[in-house]
């Protein structure tokens, strides 16, 4: 693969797999103590997930990032097991940034457009089609237009910030009281650790790529950077939302954030704030297409998979594997719009979209965080294996790692319990909410479970040919 991304590049990859503005909004529903989470999230679970991601990606700075990892680690079998759980939350999460374009068209239409469940669904198709032709391109044309769509999601970060300074500057009051009380947790805002999880997990996904970076200092530079402006980036649309609207920001949804610019700057800065946020959810289809591929891509070269999902097209870039991920992603959606929406009670057909990405984004943080818990695994095993070796490449203070190895994993196994018992969205009650993102889940593990057995069998098989 063709070595081209630069710290920029890499920085904003990093920022489309993380940093989803909507999240905000639900943060907002738990007043001041969204910031709670925001820090105690960040603390326990982000920054030790990006220390992690630092020390294995220089030590391995190669194509499929945590499947390569973890293949160094425990071998075969346990890189495809975990590798499948770090694809597919990909493939999700395809489907759910599509799903924010339709709500945010729904919301530019005051719940006029896409009304019906299979007009969502066809639209949703014509978004996921035309992100598949992108990812098809050369890596450095998609990359252009991923920092182009950077510098647009970061000016609505400063219009909606700008939003909430001259709200104060007006003499309005806060719409959130932001007194010490209001700051704790509780039983009313326990689902937000989940949430937060969901918000900072993907530190992984562009090393993904690790094979095509220009040199080995993009790995600490695009982290330490993309680590920045996420903090900033949902700090200043949290605090925003919490002084106009408040709590009332989390039953709105996503589109609260252009509310909020429309009653403040206008109708003018709410549409420029709209598209930039629809670009970005326009791409985030087209990025984890293309760096989820990689990880199809690496399984083929190790023949886990068949050989043909690590083509290349004349692009050179995973034509097979990009294809596979938006078959598998249109088939999900035609479950989803086509069919469920007419065999069972859904509610409001317009809530349809919003229900669909709480579930599939909450099912991704389930799967998702069971393989970022191998970060931990993976660096522990490969100290005690090798002492010296692991010493001479060591970027961070052995404490500092040992930290982040004991606490990385609790908080992983502290959002696996706290989503699946905690619903996002008042939409769906806690009783069914549990059953629909836990067996969601449990599909996807028993597929990984019997897929790693299938391939580490074909791969003995084919060994043995071999040796014949």
């Amino acid at each position: 693969m063709p070595p081209v991304l630069s710290s920029l590049d890499m920085t904003t990859t990093y920022l489309v797999a993380i940093f989803f503005i909507v999240n905000a909004a639900t943060a907002a529903g738990g007043g001041a103590a969204a910031f709670t989470y925001l820090l105690l999230g960040g603390v326990m679970f982000f920054i030790p997930c990006v220390v992690a991601t630092a020390q294995l990606g220089v030590m391995f700075p190669y194509e499929g990032s945590l499947y390569n990892w973890t293949h160094k680690a425990l071998g075969g079998y346990w890189s495809f097991f975990i590798g499948f759980c770090a694809w597919f939350p990909g493939v999700l999460v395809i489907v759910s940034g599509a799903d924010i374009v339709i709500s945010y068209i729904q919301g530019l239409s005051n719940g006029n457009w896409l009304v019906d469940p299979w007009q969502q669904g066809l639209a949703l198709l014509g978004i996921i089609i035309f992100s598949t032709f992108l990812a098809l391109q050369r890596q450095r044309i998609i990359q252009n237009v991923v920092n182009v769509v950077i510098g647009l999601t970061f000016l609505a970060v400063l219009i909606i910030g700008f939003a909430g300074v001259v709200w104060l500057l007006k003499g309005k009051p806060s719409a959130t009281s932001f007194q010490a009380a209001n700051w704790g947790l509780n039983s009313n805002n326990y689902y937000l650790f989940g949430l937060i999880t969901l918000a900072y997990l993907g530190t992984e996904v562009p090393l993904n790529m690790g094979g095509e970076i220009s040199e080995r200092k993009v790995v600490t530079r695009h982290l330490l950077w993309g680590t920045v402006l996420v903090f900033v980036g949902y700090f200043i649309s949290t605090l925003s939302l919490l002084l106009i609207q408040g709590t009332n920001a989390a039953s709105v949804g996503g589109f609260s954030l252009v509310q909020i610019v429309d009653s403040v700057l206008g109708k003018f800065l709410g549409g420029v704030t709209a598209i930039c946020i629809i670009s970005f959810f326009v791409i985030v289809p087209v990025v984890y297409n293309c760096t989820f591929a990689r990880l199809l891509l690496v399984g083929g070269i190790d023949r886990r998979l068949p050989a043909r999902v690590a083509r290349l097209n004349g692009n050179r870039v995973p034509s097979s594997a990009i294809v596979f991920q938006s078959s598998i992603a249109i088939v999900f959606i035609a479950i989803a719009f086509f069919v469920v929406p007419y065999v069972v009670t859904i509610g409001k057909p317009t809530d349809l979209a919003n229900e669909v990405y709480n579930v599939t984004q909450a099912a991704a943080t389930l799967v998702w965080a069971i393989s970022t818990a191998f970060f931990f695994i993976n660096i522990v095993i490969f100290y005690f294996r090798d002492r010296q070796s692991f010493n001479l490449q060591r970027i961070f203070p052995m404490p500092v790692l040992w930290l982040c190895s004991i606490v990385g994993p609790i908080a992983c196994a502290t959002a696996i319990v706290d989503t699946l018992l905690n619903s996002w969205i008042p939409q769906i009650d806690n009783a069914h909410w549990w059953y629909i993102v836990g067996g969601l889940t449990l599909i996807c593990l028993i597929i990984a479970g019997i897929g790693s057995m299938l391939a580490s069998s074909e791969a003995a098989w084919q060994g043995l040919k071999e040796k014949e």
